[in-house]
């Protein structure tokens, strides 16, 4: 059922067993990263904390990377599943463990389901969907007080209705030269001398991705300054990689879309001199392994959910139709993104990444 972090073993996370408490994690990479911040604060809050969390295999990779993390439980149900029956079955399983507190992250009523049905004395998270009874230590959201994703989260560790204790830390994931030389050597390859790492997707929508033409004219723009050029990313951006590499003039960049696990392509960014990204879960990795960063945001905005690292440029044009939030681009023109130039974004990495000096 539950699984270590790599690193664990090893003496990166001392287990204790005085205070035992349980994540839930968000279903998205990005968010699960702005979380690192809550974890940060409940071990520096609760003397003798193992903290744990229940995570999909999708986000499971950047827990791994958190020293906070103990141990990783297996969250197999889909996005939408109620299965009610199997959650009571999980939450038995989980109350054996002996949990004294759970934060639930989601703000759904299905994720506050497993903590009730374990019987984890207190269980915190923010009111909403319908949660008052599953819930017994209730946030309520002020979103004035509380813009960020990140701030929302560490608010879980104080007590309901108390002020943010501000500054909130930033995200930091684990990434080392071991772990890079495996994954180089999985991947049949060396690492170039200067490597830049594009990451062109964006699950939410078409209305975050920058155009493959301008990638492949950055990517042109770097390999005449000695740079390699590599795309991370899902399956489902395999597409848009090969249309980059289709559209580069010179060195062509190397797909990696779909081709790494996510704790490969965690090594590699840890590798690159530096990262340009859409408004994605990878960026928010980027940000987290304090790589040089050029954030490229579209319909969405920096305001709510930015690159949490003091390495980041962000680049986004101040348009009357936006920020709109939207998947596509509701007047069909996509200008917060084409008009976005190859050469604005080019100068922002290179002021970032001191010209690849990582």
């Amino acid at each position: 059922m539950a699984k270590r972090p790599r690193g664990a073993e090893s003496g990166a996370f001392r287990l204790m067993e005085d205070f035992r408490a349980l994540i839930v994690a968000p279903a998205w990479i990005g968010d699960t990263v702005m979380a690192q911040p809550l974890f940060m604060r409940l071990h520096r809050n609760i003397p003798g904390l193992r903290l744990d969390a229940l995570a999909s295999p999708w986000v499971a990779p950047v827990l791994g990377r958190m020293p906070e993390i103990a141990v990783i439980v297996d969250n197999p149900f889909t996005h939408g599943e109620l299965a009610i029956g199997q959650r009571f079955r999980l939450g038995r399983q989980l109350a054996r463990q002996n949990y004294r507190r759970a934060y639930i992250l989601p703000n759904s009523a299905k994720s506050a389901l497993l903590p009730f049905f374990a019987g984890i004395p207190e269980r915190v998270g923010f009111t909403g969907e319908a949660r008052y009874g599953l819930l017994n230590r209730r946030h309520t959201l002020d979103a004035d007080a509380l813009p960020r994703m990140a701030e929302r989260f560490a608010q879980l560790a104080q007590a309901p209705g108390s002020p943010l204790e501000r500054p909130v830390a930033y995200p930091r994931l684990a990434a080392s030269a071991e772990q890079l030389t495996e994954t180089l050597n999985a991947l049949g390859m060396e690492r170039p001398r200067r490597v830049a790492v594009f990451c062109p997707g964006a699950e939410y929508g078409p209305a975050k991705r920058w155009p493959a033409r301008h990638f492949a004219a950055l990517a042109d723009a770097l390999a005449t300054r000695d740079y390699a050029v590599w795309l991370l990313g899902s399956p489902n951006d395999r597409g848009i990689g090969d249309d980059i590499v289709s559209l580069a003039r010179h060195a062509k960049p190397r797909n990696f879309c779909g081709a790494t696990t996510l704790a490969q392509a965690i090594d590699l960014i840890a590798a690159s001199a530096f990262v340009v990204c859409n408004d994605s879960g990878l960026m928010h990795v980027a940000a987290a392994l304090d790589r040089p960063l050029a954030a490229i945001y579209g319909s969405s905005s920096p305001d709510f959910t930015p690159p949490l690292s003091g390495r980041a440029a962000i680049l986004a044009l101040d348009l009357d139709c936006g920020p709109c939030f939207k998947r596509e681009c509701p007047f069909g023109h996509l200008d917060c993104l084409n008009k976005l130039e190859p050469r604005r974004v080019l100068e922002a990495c290179l002021a970032v990444g001191a010209d690849g000096e990582a």
